[in-house]
């Protein structure tokens, strides 16, 4: 579930280094107006790692959340490298849609034909659909059922209840 969607922010970048973009990049983010959204925009990086801590303190402790999405290697090591205070915040797992899409591909491939991508390539976007996939493929390839103990589970727990309150 979605509880809050956090700030979505271009960082400012040099007309010198948004040329070095391959052209797979060039295309994809003029299309979606992120490079002219780069470029107007004055924010740092520094600023917009302070301003998605400030939001994450909100909703999560230190340490407790895994970074998440798909293919995330390279999320990871963006922020290790320029947003370290960042990367640091989050849990030392991490949570790859894309492995479950690739499990699913070798294990069960019908499967992968129910979920299609938008493909955007915007952040905000991107994170929608880590999250709907994830859900896709808890449904669908790992078909998760609500936990319901059983009559030895719930005795279990009633023990364990009973010893602290002792």
């Amino acid at each position: 579930n979605i509880l809050a969607e956090g700030p979505v922010l271009a960082v400012h970048q040099s007309d010198e280094l948004l040329n070095k973009m391959n052209d797979w990049c060039q295309k994809t983010h003029s299309e979606n107006g992120l490079i002219e959204r780069i470029k107007a925009s004055k924010l740092t990086e520094r600023a917009a790692e302070l301003q998605t801590l400030d939001f994450l303190k909100k909703w999560v402790p230190k340490g407790a959340s895994p970074i998440c999405g798909n293919s995330i290697a390279q999320d990871k090591r963006f922020l290790v490298k320029y947003m370290p205070d960042l990367a640091d915040y989050f849990h030392y797992r991490h949570l790859d849609v894309s492995t479950l899409k690739e499990l699913a591909a070798r294990w069960k491939p019908e499967i992968l034909e129910g979920f299609k991508k938008e493909n955007t390539h915007l952040a905000l976007d991107d994170i929608r659909e880590s999250i709907k996939e994830l859900a896709y493929y808890r449904e669908h390839f790992m078909k998760f059922k609500p936990f319901r103990a059983n009559s030895c589970a719930r005795a279990f727990f009633h023990q364990v209840k009973r010893m602290q309150c002792s």
